[in-house]
């Protein structure tokens, strides 16, 4: 059997001797190594199938690890980390303990910077550029963003303060025309006519020729030209928006031909100051039913088939219960309106932009203008409902104070992926929603314990008259259940769902699921928690708190985000001002950025599980001074008749 050519890619010094032919050999063989093992282990397909050649196109004209890669996003980093020594681990790809489906640091000296947002990429690279001019260094740096990720006003940013400061540098346009979805926006007009331009580059290079054979004058005006070239230049050439904020443009040249990617970077180090090359590729690349529907194959779950047409998804997700209510609610409300950044599938609202497309805005990978947009709808009217990952999210913390929370306006912002995400890692997990959204005032904070408590939760989040704030995890709900008719539920107030004594389980979102697991457990040593669904993590229902404190012995709060700044944070912080002596635990996430892997696997690693909270709080109310404590200042009549009293005034 011929050997193949990728088992001999060790490093990104191994493509120097390769040919032409075997390059290309090369580009295929990693294409079907991407499939193999994203079909075992999920993950992130079309974007990585579309950057095959611009990948080894880069490495073969640069010299990494002294050479500077950034990704933008990261997720399109497949190839390079098969490329750089990770060829037999990227069978684990984003496996507990195995290699990230992102750049780490950790992981390589290739990867320069740990990335999973968009729009940073620039910013960085630039930095680095910065850096290597003050020490003196001659290394290459690149930067490569994706159109959907130039949408974002960071990249802008960079874009103009690297024109300013003329520091070296190579900015690599990877022209898909999709981020996860399609693109929108003036910027995504104005390169798709750059690719629908095929006179471009002659223009370009026989403009100084056309100029001489004007009959009289051409001599003339090629002596006087350099203004009238220009002109001339911004009405016909390509690559005016970039040249005009200082870079030299080259392209758009096909993104799929390694020895075109690799003579554009070779040309780009030579020229002084930023360079941009604009490359051309397609999504999905090599694989026709990622090229058929790239935004479907963005991301996909393990099992994929060589000719499956979709990839898999759980028949029942938070995501789609959410989307299917804010349809039902908007054919009862026209003033709804639907906004998302670049993730109308990702997020549900792509049902509402089919059912009424002119209350549907996608404004790309914007999230800070998604949010004070949103307060413009509010101020005119509407009732704007923001569509956002928990993670994404943080990027608009400004917007959601100044903008919104500020000015009291009424908008509904409904938090996706929040609490751990799995396989993406730490860049993705929404561990940090409920310490950030707590801290603003007017903002009300809530999540769901299941689908049909999304869709009150969202209901009485249309019906209410403020800013209102709804977090729930990725992925399915407890079961296929049968949808209930819409409820307003009242702002502030938590569900019981079992008197118990001495113990108080108070458990928001999919955490209600794992206290009453722990709940069942406790049974066996004949102990019955009280259970609360803390549906409301701002406000809190301190009329029931204050109850709960007065008849049980232990608090223990369950959350699924950092406990620093979260609900148990919340708990204590009342509780301290109840003047009781009840002892509080919490669990929750730590102060630390937890990996990647299955979530089954991460909550036994972060020691979440229902059994080892379970033998936590029999360790605290069965042993050690606290029991002393306990027996000594409570006698189990006084306890009754308290929890008596309150009972009846309930």
């Amino acid at each position: 059997m011929k050997k193949k050519v990728l088992d001999r890619i060790n490093s990104p010094a191994d493509l120097k001797g390769l040919s032409k032919k075997e390059l290309n050999e090369l580009a295929l063989e990693i294409r079907e190594y991407i499939i193999e093992v994203v079909s075992r282990c999920g993950g992130h397909l079309a974007a990585n199938l579309g950057v095959v050649e611009l990948t080894i196109g880069l490495h073969l004209a640069l010299e990494s690890p002294k050479d500077k890669i950034v990704f933008d996003v990261g997720h399109q980093c497949y190839v390079h980390k098969i490329l750089t020594g990770r060829r037999e681990e990227f069978k684990t790809l984003r496996q507990f303990g195995g290699l990230s489906g992102f750049p780490r640091r950790e992981e390589s000296e290739h990867d320069v910077f740990n990335t999973g947002h968009a729009s940073n990429s620039i910013s960085v690279a630039l930095g680095l550029a910065k850096a290597r001019d003050l020490n003196g260094g001659d290394e290459t740096i690149v930067a490569v963003i994706g159109d959907g990720a130039l949408t974002g006003g960071m990249a802008f940013e960079a874009l103009n303060q690297a024109g300013h400061l003329r520091s070296q540098l190579i900015v690599v346009l990877n022209d898909n025309e999709m981020s996860i979805a399609q693109n929108v926006g003036a910027l995504s007009s104005y390169l798709s006519r750059l690719r629908l331009d095929p006179a471009y580059n002659k223009i370009r290079e026989d403009l100084e020729e056309t100029l001489r054979k004007i009959p009289g004058i051409g001599e003339r005006l090629v002596f006087w030209g350099e203004q009238f070239k220009e002109s001339i230049k911004k009405l016909f050439v390509p690559g005016m928006l970039f040249e005009e904020l200082g870079f030299k443009y080259i392209g758009p040249i096909d993104g799929h031909n390694i020895e075109r990617v690799a003579t554009a970077v070779s040309l780009a180090k030579k020229i002084r100051g930023p360079v941009l090359i604009h490359v051309l590729t397609k999504k999905g690349k090599g694989y026709p039913p990622a090229e058929d529907g790239p935004e479907k194959f963005h991301g996909v779950s393990p099992k994929i088939e060589k000719e499956k047409d979709e990839p898999c998804f759980s028949s029942l997700s938070y995501t789609e219960v959410f989307g299917k209510a804010l349809v039902e609610l908007a054919e009862r409300n026209e003033r709804i309106i639907g906004i998302t950044a670049a993730m109308p599938s990702g997020t549900g609202l792509n049902l509402l932009a089919q059912r009424f497309p002119e209350r549907f805005f996608d404004v790309g990978i914007a999230e800070q203008h998604a949010v004070t947009f949103a307060a413009g709808l509010a101020l005119g009217g509407f009732i704007p409902v923001v569509a956002i990952y928990s993670t994404f999210l943080q990027r608009a913390f400004d917007q959601l104070i100044e903008d919104v929370a500020l000015q009291n306006l009424h908008i509904v912002f409904a938090i996706d992926r929040s609490g751990l995400v799995g396989e993406d890692g730490p860049t993705h997990h929404g561990a940090f929603d409920l310490s950030y959204l707590r801290t603003i005032p007017n903002l009300v904070v809530a999540a769901p314990k299941d689908e049909n408590e999304l869709r009150h939760l969202l209901y009485t989040a249309i019906e209410s008259n403020c800013p209102f704030a709804i977090r729930y995890p990725r992925g399915s709900g407890w079961a296929r259940v049968e949808l209930e008719p819409f409820k307003k539920l009242p702002i502030g107030k938590w569900e019981v769902l079992q008197w118990g004594e001495r113990v108080a389980l108070l458990a928001c979102g999919r955490m209600v699921k794992v206290a009453l697991e722990v709940s069942s457990l406790l049974k066996k040593d004949h102990l019955k928690p009280t259970i609360v669904n803390a549906r409301f993590i701002k406000p809190l229902d301190i009329e029931m708190l204050r109850g709960i404190v007065k008849t049980h012995d232990l608090i223990v709060t369950l959350e699924e985000n950092v406990l620093a700044g979260g609900f148990g944070s919340a708990v204590s912080e009342a509780v301290s001002r109840l003047n009781t002596l009840a002892k509080i635990q919490m669990y929750g996430l730590p102060d630390e950025f937890v990996p990647h892997g299955k979530v089954e696997e991460l909550f036994d690693y972060l020691k979440l599980t229902p059994p080892v909270i379970a033998e936590g709080i029999k360790k605290f109310v069965f042993t050690g001074n606290d029991d002393e404590i306990f027996r000594n200042r409570y006698s189990k009549i006084k306890r009754f008749l308290r929890a008596t009293r309150w009972l009846k005034s309930h």
